[in-house]
């Protein structure tokens, strides 16, 4: 069982997918040649050729609106956006003909396709290379966004957005990619869509999060056990569609939630989690919804993008204030 990093369990899922199924191509901006941008497509061009494995034009709008005629004929493309920030000329594709394709034609054409892309901040890159607008994208109907937190689930749930009949956006934070490593078989056991992840049990308060945030959120956890406050951690994973069966019920047992994401705070997924709790969950809550997040700027360069992500002392704040609490 190889151990391997984010970045590397990428590579292992793609390599493992397009050796099991020929339809599966993978196209993007240097990640023939040069193995991609991060390194995640080293390998595939001499394992599986120029014709699975194609370098394209530094046109992301183009690089979607091939991936689309290829998945309307019965291909399955993995398509690279280098950076996140890079991904706007697309947007118009992936909005008005990738998530539509199965309600435009009512059932008759799917579009199975992925949309990869690095992003998020930490890792000291200019304007335009660190943003988190996931939430951009979860208002989409008819469209997935999924965003793994470790090697495992990068692996596993890239081959299920792969094999899914319908679009996925797998957003990849960079600032993970080789920071930890872990077992990851290369079994091709896919994990679920559409569902979040209960990293750890806990009765106190419910710590809800998604991508590189779950690291700190991990080690805020383990702070707060030793001081004896008991932590329930979800991994959102699947934004979109989002999971608040599995969040509602969790706070339905510790009856205070915090929720922890590096986008900026006005209109991100936090909003919408709060919200329905709100709705739905109420009378559960103890205290009122927190949220830690990033700020409405732009990510701010180098030692400044530390006070903009999300920190183990913001969060450990956030719920002390929230344990105060009848």
């Amino acid at each position: 069982m190889p151990t391997i990093t984010l970045a590397e369990a990428i590579t292992q899922a793609l390599a493992y997918e397009m050796t099991a199924d020929n339809n599966v191509i993978v196209l993007g901006e240097d990640i023939a040649k040069n193995g991609g941008v991060f390194r995640t497509t080293v390998g595939l061009l001499e394992k599986f050729g120029e014709k699975r494995v194609i370098d394209t034009p530094l046109a992301e709008s183009m690089i979607a609106g091939i991936s689309i005629g290829m998945a309307a004929q019965g291909l399955k493309p993995v398509a690279e956006f280098q950076f996140m920030g890079f991904i706007y000329p697309a947007f118009d594709q992936i909005i008005s003909h990738a998530a539509r394709m199965r309600n435009r034609t009512r059932g008759r054409l799917s579009c199975p396709l992925v949309f990869r892309a690095p992003y998020g901040g930490g890792i000291h890159a200019p304007e335009h290379h660190s943003e988190s607008t996931e939430a951009l994208f979860a208002h989409i109907p008819g469209l997935r966004v999924v965003i793994p937190s470790s090697p495992a689930r990068a692996y596993g749930l890239l081959l299920a957005a792969i094999r899914n009949p319908d679009p996925v956006l797998f957003l990849e934070p960079k600032r993970i990619y080789r920071m930890v490593k872990q077992d990851v078989p290369d079994d091709g056991q896919a994990l679920p869509l559409d569902k979040c992840f209960v990293l750890r049990e806990g009765n106190d308060v419910t710590l809800v999060t998604w991508g590189a945030s779950t690291r700190e959120t991990l080690i805020a956890a383990d702070t707060l056990e030793q001081e004896g406050v008991s932590v329930e951690v979800i991994d959102v994973a699947t934004i979109k569609p989002l999971d608040m069966e599995t969040i509602l019920n969790s706070v339905e047992k510790t009856r205070r939630c915090v929720i922890i994401h590096e986008a900026a705070r006005t209109c991100g997924l936090g909003a919408e989690i709060a919200a329905q709790l709100a709705e739905h969950g109420l009378m559960s809550l103890l205290a009122p919804v927190q949220r830690v997040t990033g700020y409405d700027t732009v990510m701010p360069y180098l030692k400044l993008e530390k006070i903009y992500i999300p920190s183990v002392e913001r969060i450990l704040k956030s719920v002390q204030s929230i344990m105060e609490y009848a």
